[in-house]
C-alpha cells in the first residue's frame, strides 16, 4: 500500500455500528463500566481514547512505523522522549534547531543531571567527536529550523548504532511524506504536528513515532504517566488533514521550489537556503533521503531594517510563527521562535536580524511571486 492511500484509509476504516466514513469524535472524559473490573477496554481518556487511537495508528503507517504515541503539542512529544534519559545521562544535539528545543534542553533538562553538547552535524565527524562514554542520545532535526541544514541520517544512524545510543529525528520541516528518517536507521521521529500534518493553522499537537518495541513500551507508559496528551478534537481534525496530506505537500514543494529559484536571483537577497536549490551546500544528501525539499526557505536579507521593511509590505505572506498551513506565513526567527538561543551560537549558525523564514503555501505561486515582489 502506498503513501496516499495509506493516510486515506489506515487507522480511518468506516465506523463498525454505523458505516461513518469519518471517524467518530469521542469527546469524553470517561467510560461507563459494566461492573468493577469488567469494561469494554476503555477506562479514562488520558489513557484510552478512540479517536486519538486511530490518529496513532495513521500517522504509525505513514512513517513507515508500527507504533506511534499523540501529544498536546510538539514541545511535549520532545519533553517526553527526553524523559527516557536518567540524571547523568549525556545527549548530543544539533546546534541549528528549533529554540523551543533548545530552551527545553538547555533551561530545564540541564537542571536534572542531563548534560548536552551542541554541534554542527552537517559533518558527520562532529558528532562522533562529541560521543562520551554516558552518551545515551542523539538528537536532529533535518532540515533543520531555520537554516535549513540537512543531517546525513544513515552516516549518523550507523554511529549511534556503534555506540548504543538512540538517534532521535524532529522529522517536522519534511513531513512523514517527502523523508522517513527510520527507513535510514532512526530509533525515533518526532512532529510538531501543528504543522504540516495538521496543515491549517487551526491545532496545537505533537507525535513521536517508533519501529522499536522496547521504545515503543517506554513511550507509551510516559505518555499516560505525564499526560501530556491531545485532546480527541485534535485528533480527529488531524485525521482529516492526513487524508489531504500527499496532495498539499507537493503544492507546497511545488510552490518553494519556484520561489527559492527567484529569491536565489533577486539582488536584494544575500542568499537563499532551500535544501532543493543545486547552490545548497548538502542538495545530494537532502536529494538522497527526500523524496522532495519541502515548502519552507530562508533567505538573508542583510539587516533588520531590511527585513523589517520587506515583512511590512508582504500581504499575502502573512508575519506569524509557526508553519506548514496551507496560507503563506514569513517568520523573523530572532524576534519569534529562536530569541531563546544565545547570540553568539545564533550569529554563528546564521540566524541573524536579517534572516527571514518563508513558509510557502499552497495559494497560486504567481500570485505569492508578485507579493514578494512587490516587498523586496
Amino acid at each position: 500500500m502506498k503513501f496516499s492511500t495509506k493516510a486515506i484509509h489506515i487507522g480511518q476504516e468506516p465506523d463498525e455500528l454505523t458505516g461513518a466514513v469519518t471517524v467518530p469524535l469521542y469527546q469524553t472524559s470517561t467510560y461507563a463500566q459494566e461492573e468493577i473490573g469488567k469494561h469494554k477496554g476503555f477506562e479514562y481518556a488520558r489513557t484510552h481514547n478512540p479517536t486519538r487511537f486511530a490518529w496513532e495508528a495513521n500517522l504509525a503507517a505513514m512513517e513507515g512505523g508500527s507504533h506511534a504515541y499523540a501529544f498536546g503539542s510538539g514541545s511535549a512529544a520532545i519533553d517526553t522522549v527526553m524523559r527516557m534519559l536518567n540524571a547523568g545521562d549525556h545527549v548530543v544535539m544539533a546546534e541549528d534547531m528549533y529554540g523551543g528545543t533548545f530552551r527545553l534542553t538547555s533551561k530545564v533538562l540541564s537542571r536534572f543531571g542531563i548534560t548536552f553538547s551542541y554541534v554542527d552535524m552537517r559533518n558527520v565527524q562532529n558528532v562522533e567527536a562529541a560521543l562520551k562514554p554516558n552518551t545515551r542520545m542523539i538528537y536532529t532535526e533535518t532540515p533543520t529550523n531555520p537554516m535549513m541544514s540537512i543531517t546525513d541520517l544513515a552516516a549518523v544512524a550507523e554511529i549511534a548504532r556503534a555506540h548504543g545510543a538512540i538517534m532521535v529525528v524532529d522529522n517536522t520541516f519534511a513531513s512523514p511524506y517527502f523523508q522517513r528518517p527510520q527507513v535510514f536507521g532512526a530509533h525515533i521521529v518526532v512532529h510538531s504536528a501543528t504543522k504540516y500534518l495538521g496543515g491549517h493553522s487551526d491545532l496545537v499537537s505533537g507525535i513521536v513515532a517508533t519501529n522499536d518495541a522496547d521504545i515503543a513500551e517506554q513511550i507509551k507508559f510516559l505518555q499516560n504517566a505525564v499526560g501530556a496528551v491531545p485532546g480527541p478534537f485534535e485528533c480527529w481534525l488531524l485525521l482529516r488533514s492526513s487524508k489531504t496530506l500527499a496532495v498539499r505537500m507537493d503544492r507546497h514543494a511545488s510552490n518553494a521550489a519556484k520561489i527559492a529559484a527567484y529569491c536565489e536571483e533577486h539582488p536584494a537577497i544575500k542568499q537563499t537556503h532551500y535544501p532543493g536549490l543545486a547552490s545548497h551546500p548538502q542538495h545530494l544528501i537532502a536529494a538522497k533521503q527526500m523524496s522532495g525539499f519541502g515548502g519552507m526557505i530562508s533567505i538573508e536579507l542583510g539587516s533588520l531594517e531590511r527585513a523589517v521593511a520587506v515583512t511590512k509590505k508582504l500581504r499575502l505572506f502573512t508575519l506569524a510563527e509557526s508553519l506548514g498551513g496551507v496560507e503563506s506565513l514569513v517568520c523573523h526567527p530572532v524576534s519569534m521562535t529562536h530569541g531563546s538561543i544565545p547570540i553568539e551560537q545564533r550569529e554563528r549558525l546564521g540566524v541573524t536580524g536579517g534572516l527571514v523564514r518563508l513558509s510557502c503555501g499552497i495559494e497560486d505561486v504567481e500570485d505569492l511571486l508578485e507579493d514578494l515582489e512587490g516587498a523586496l
